[in-house]
């Protein structure tokens, strides 16, 4: 949920066939009955490593283009950021891979705001799985801090990242029964 330069940006918006807001049952564990951001996509031979599956690199790749799209879909695009020159900075990240993905896989990452710990930083819950069994390939937690693109320097969020990047009821209440990644 940093600045991702233009090039990267058109590649997210090519590579993304589909991306909507919905709850898809109880497949996506803890947070199965609180509505996630879900993005989809193929897996394509730029992803794929010397093991012939994808490389764990890319996955962060894809959690960093679902926080970006669903972002987006919440007003604030790319360009919304640079106006406010306001940016989501990644300051940790947990991922746990559980299981591979090959060329030609279809995607689904869903993504969920999580309650927001102070006026600085937000986390985010990620699932990674795949369409065609509905195997999770991989469960990410990213927390991200409020910065001034033009300095770099951590700051409070203004008012349009506030009135957005707010975890729904029925997260929140999902939330509490999550277990680490």
């Amino acid at each position: 949920m940093g600045c991702l330069s233009r090039r990267d940006a058109e590649l997210s918006e090519t590579r993304s066939r589909r991306h909507e807001p919905e709850t898809d049952g109880n497949h996506w564990g803890a947070l199965g009955s609180a509505r996630a951001y879900l993005a989809s996509l193929a897996v394509a031979r730029e992803d794929i490593d010397a093991y012939e599956h994808v490389n764990n690199a890319v996955y962060m790749t894809w959690c960093d283009r679902a926080a970006w799209d669903h972002s987006a879909a919440l007003g604030l695009p790319i360009e919304k950021c640079l106006q406010l020159d306001r940016g989501m900075a990644v300051v940790r990240s947990v991922i746990a891979y559980l299981r591979p993905a090959v060329l030609g896989d279809a995607i689904r990452i869903a993504t969920w705001l999580l309650p927001a710990e102070g006026k600085l930083r937000v986390r985010r819950r990620f699932q990674v799985r795949r369409d065609a069994d509905g195997t999770t390939l991989a469960r990410a937690d990213i927390e991200y801090a409020c910065i001034e693109l033009s300095s770099g320097r951590p700051v409070r969020w203004p008012p349009e990242f506030r009135e957005r990047y707010v975890a729904l009821d029925d997260v929140v209440r999902a939330a509490e029964r999550l277990a680490p990644i």
